[in-house]
């Protein structure tokens, strides 16, 4: 396992980022955190971990400097953290140790959203995404074009979410709404965390194929 915690350069911006590659990785997995958040979420952690021991790579980076987070406006301005997750798109291709691998994006809260835009914006690149708790309601127009396969996992509790993300998925190309039963949005339930890690590991584990280079950049 290669782990990397420390900063890399996306864009123009030097951003706080944990990237761990176990060997002969099957594919790579984005983490959009919401709300504020960052590459030190413990839920967010605890499936990274998860897709490591089934053979995952994982990028999770913090979408903003730290100047950026000391505005609250930032946190919830969706375009401008998308920009951020199609840099860190761009520069996974042009990363020697991940340039090969298929990617997956996962959204967690308002972070959904941002990954279901950022996918629209790369098409060719984003095979995968997976939102836990997430709003994906909040990418407009651009759920339509987001054409991955995408797996929408919200708690039986979450009842405005859950509500939100069943309208979503009908606007969706190609999506799959899943329920985990007893669980309110952060899935702090025993067991819940767990099932999220298990569907969205199993989506992953399906989706995300390698291509050759000139099928992935056509």
């Amino acid at each position: 396992m290669t782990i990397v915690e420390s900063e890399v350069a996306i864009g123009q911006y030097r951003l706080g980022a944990a990237l761990a590659i176990p060997q002969q990785a099957r594919g790579l997995v984005i983490f959009v955190h919401g709300s504020g958040s960052s590459r030190f979420s413990p839920r967010n952690r605890f499936v990274a971990a998860a897709l490591h021991e089934r053979g995952f790579a994982t990028l999770l980076l913090d979408l903003l400097t730290e100047a950026e987070a000391q505005d609250r406006r930032n946190v919830f301005d969706i375009p401008l953290l998308a920009e951020r997750v199609v840099e860190a798109i761009d520069w996974a291709a042009d990363e020697p140790l991940l340039c090969e691998l298929p990617i997956g994006l996962f959204g967690a809260s308002t972070g959904a959203a941002a990954a279901l835009m950022a996918a629209a914006e790369r098409p060719q690149n984003v095979q995968a995404i997976v939102s836990r708790g997430g709003r994906p309601d909040l990418a407009g127009e651009a759920l339509a074009r987001a054409r991955a396969p995408t797996l929408l996992i919200v708690g039986s509790r979450d009842s405005e979410v859950l509500n939100l993300n069943r309208t979503a998925a009908g606007r969706l190309p190609d999506a799959r709404l899943d329920i985990v039963p007893g669980a309110t949005h952060l899935f702090e339930e025993p067991g819940t965390l767990e099932q999220v890690v298990a569907l969205a590991a199993t989506w992953f584990a399906e989706k995300l194929t390698r291509r050759d280079h000139s099928e992935r950049f056509a």
